[in-house]
């Protein structure tokens, strides 16, 4: 078996968690409250500066000129498209670059991008590559799971088809190949790699919570 399909495993009941959280399914049908979408728009713009981070801070850890350069390409689309796509959802509803950008990260936002930047500066490239694969593969999964609960479309429709489409596949289809690359070289850091995995998939679980429940600093 991979070991990405190994650290699937692992996180199995992470994954049924999430298809069944109320913002997944509620998203899915288009029943989701604007703010709570609004507030994973948000959040999920600041997560990206963060995520860009930890692609560029791999980049430099990698040995090999291809890894190194798909590592910092990542980065780039990261923040050139992906965060490009939230200024496009969040101007749809009136929010402008300057409100996402100096929008308060949340305790959760805080909790995540802080473990993954740690990590990105702290860990290994095996355990990197551990970390960031939630997201994507998790997007990816997520994204299928509300287009079978999808009936038609509505105002949630391009979210789906965005975490489904082609390059999003071909995006994390790399991932899964870095994470197999990685466990096959470092066999010594599975424990450590599926560490950050699980923390990470929690997180992501976490997350949807975090938007759903509009949470804020109480002080």
């Amino acid at each position: 078996m991979a070991f990405s399909d190994q650290l699937l495993e692992a996180g199995d009941h992470i994954w049924e968690a999430q298809k069944d959280h109320p913002f997944v399914r509620e998203l899915a049908t288009g029943e989701l409250e604007e703010e709570a979408f609004l507030t994973w728009v948000r959040q999920d713009y600041r997560y990206l500066l963060d995520y860009a981070r930890v692609f560029a801070i791999a980049g430099t850890k990698a040995r090999d000129e291809e890894t190194m350069t798909h590592l910092l390409e990542v980065a780039h689309t990261v923040l050139d498209y992906e965060m490009d796509l939230h200024r496009e959802f969040a101007a749809d509803y009136g929010i402008d670059r300057a409100e996402l950008e100096s929008v308060q990260k949340s305790p959760t936002c805080i909790a995540y991008t802080n473990y993954l930047v740690r990590t990105a500066h702290e860990g290994s490239l095996a355990e990197i590559a551990a970390a960031i694969y939630p997201c994507g593969q998790g997007y990816l999964d997520i994204a299928a799971h509300m287009a079978e609960l999808a009936d038609d479309e509505h105002r949630y429709t391009p979210f789906i088809e965005k975490y489904t489409s082609d390059d999003f596949r071909e995006a994390v289809d790399w991932m899964r190949a870095f994470v197999d690359r990685c466990g096959e070289r470092y066999p010594g850091e599975h424990e450590a790699m599926e560490e950050a995995f699980l923390t990470c998939a929690r997180l992501e679980a976490q997350f949807w919570e975090m938007a759903y429940t509009r949470e804020k600093w109480d002080l």
